[in-house]
C-alpha cells in the first residue's frame, strides 16, 4: 500500500488556489475609441487603480486626462492615437493635457500628444509619482512638453518633443528622469528655449539630440547632469552620444550649469555642434558659473566651431577635463574668469585645444593647470598658468 501525504495534497491544492486566483484578478485590456464617442477618462474612473490594467486607445481624444493614485497601468496608443487638448479651459492652474499624480509603474506609450503652448504642459507628472515610463510618443507643444515635479521618477525613451512654448523637458523639485534615445527639437529655431531645464533636480541621459535651442541643457539650484549610458530599461547597444546642434544659429549656450550644479561626462559622449553666437561675451558650447562643476576626466566632449568661446568657466566655479576636444571657436578655447580654475588632466590621454582665437585664456585670479596635457602649441593669455596640474608641493 502507498502511503499519501495528505499535508502535501492540502498544501499543492492551496497553492494552486493561489495561482489561479491570482490569474483570475488580471483583468482583459479596456478598449477605449475615441473616434467613437468614448472617453479615455470615463474608462478610467472604472478601473481599480490598485490592480495591474491596461488600455488601449484608438482614435483622437480631445480631453484632459487625469491619472491619480495608479499602480501598475498601461495606456497604449494604437497606431494613430492622439491626445488633444480641448477648446474648452483646462480647469486649475495645476492642470496637463495628460497629468499623472501619486502614481507608481504607469506606462505611456504611442501616442502623439498636442497642447498649445500657453496654457498647460502636455505632460505633467508630479506628487511623488515614481516609476513612470514615457515610450514612443510624440510630444507637441505645452507650455512645456513634458513637466516632472515635485520628487517624481520618470524614464523617457523614443520620444520625439518639438516646439514646446519653453522646454520639451522641465525637470524640478528633487525630481529624477533617464533620458535615452530621444529627439527634443525646435524646428524652427525661434528664441526663447531650452532642450531640457532643471531645477534642483538630477537627469541621467545617452543617445538623445537636442536641435535648434537657445540653451541644449541647463541645470540650476544645485541640479546634476549625468551623460551616463545605463540599460535599466533597454538592452544597450548603438550610439550613444548626446549631440547638441543649432542648424538654425539662435543657440546661446550648448549646456548651461548655473548656481552649484554639475555636469558629468562619463562613459556617453557630448557632442556640441556651432553654439554660441559670433559677440561672444558669456555664450559658448559649455558654460559654468556661480560655484558649479565639470568633470570630464574621461574625455568623451567634443566642442567644435563655437561662435562664441568652448568651455567658459566663471565666479568660483571649476572644470577638469582630460582628452576632450575644443577647436574652432571665434573667441576663447578655455576660458576662466572670477576666481575659477579649469584642470588639464591626462587621467585619459592629451586633449585638444587649438584653432580657437584665444585657447586659453584666464584672468589675474583664476587658474588654468596641465597646460602640458594639451596637443600642440595653445595661443594662451593667461598668467596664471601651470603646465603640471598642481603648484610644486612640499
Amino acid at each position: 500500500m502507498k502511503w499519501i501525504n495528505l499535508g502535501f495534497l492540502l498544501a499543492l491544492g492551496s497553492a494552486a488556489s493561489v495561482v489561479t486566483a491570482q490569474l483570475a484578478v488580471q483583468p482583459a485590456p479596456v478598449s477605449v475609441d475615441c473616434n467613437n464617442g468614448q472617453s479615455l477618462n470615463v474608462a478610467l474612473s472604472k478601473l481599480d487603480k490598485k490592480t495591474p490594467n491596461t488600455v488601449l486607445v484608438n482614435g483622437t481624444c480631445t480631453e484632459y486626462v487625469q491619472v491619480f493614485g495608479f499602480e501598475n497601468l498601461m495606456l497604449k496608443g494604437l497606431t494613430g492615437a492622439t491626445l488633444l487638448q480641448p477648446l474648452t479651459g483646462a480647469g486649475n492652474l495645476f492642470n496637463s493635457l495628460l497629468l499623472i499624480e501619486s502614481s507608481r509603474s504607469v506606462t505611456v506609450q504611442g501616442f502623439t500628444i498636442q497642447a498649445d503652448t500657453v496654457t498647460v504642459p502636455a505632460i505633467g507628472i508630479g506628487h511623488g509619482s515614481s516609476d513612470i515610463r514615457l515610450r514612443s510618443l510624440t510630444v507637441v507643444g505645452g507650455t512645456e512638453g513634458i513637466l516632472v515635479f515635485e520628487n517624481s521618477q520618470v524614464s523617457v525613451a523614443y520620444v520625439t518633443g518639438q516646439d514646446p512654448g519653453y522646454t520639451p523637458l522641465g525637470v524640478y523639485d528633487l525630481s529624477d528622469v533617464h533620458v535615452e534615445r530621444s529627439l527634443f527639437q525646435n524646428t524652427s529655431g525661434a528664441l526663447w528655449h531650452a532642450g531640457i531645464d532643471l531645477g534642483a533636480s538630477h537627469v541621467t541621459i545617452y543617445g538623445t539630440t537636442i536641435s535648434n535651442m537657445q540653451v541644449g541643457m541647463n541645470a540650476a539650484n544645485g541640479s546634476t547632469i549625468d551623460v551616463q549610458t545605463f540599460d535599466t530599461y533597454y538592452p544597450f547597444g548603438g550610439p550613444s552620444d548626446v549631440t547638441i546642434e543649432s542648424p538654425a544659429g539662435t543657440n546661446y549656450n550648448g549646456v548651461n550649469v548655473d548656481s552649484r550644479s554639475a555636469l558629468n561626462i562619463l562613459a556617453a559622449k557630448l557632442v556640441i555642434n556651432k553654439p554660441g553666437q559670433t559677440w561672444g561675451g558669456t555664450t559658448a558650447g559649455l558654460l559654468l558659473s556661480d560655484g558649479s562643476n565639470l568633470n570630464a576626466a574621461t574625455g568623451n566632449l567634443s566642442i567644435t566651431g563655437s561662435h562664441g568661446q568652448g568651455i567658459m568657466v566663471l565666479n568660483n566655479s571649476h572644470a577638469t577635463v582630460g582628452s576632450v576636444t575644443v577647436s574652432g571657436s571665434s573667441h576663447g578655447g578655455l576660458v576662466a574668469a572670477n576666481l575659477s580654475s579649469i584642470d588639464v588632466t591626462v587621467a585619459s590621454g592629451l586633449s585638444t585645444v587649438g584653432g580657437n582665437s584665444v585657447d586659453l585664456f584666464c584672468d589675474s585670479a583664476s587658474w588654468i593647470t596641465g597646460s602640458a596635457n594639451i596637443s600642440g602649441v595653445p595661443v594662451t593669455q593667461c598668467s596664471n598658468l601651470l603646465a603640471a596640474e598642481t603648484a610644486l608641493l612640499p
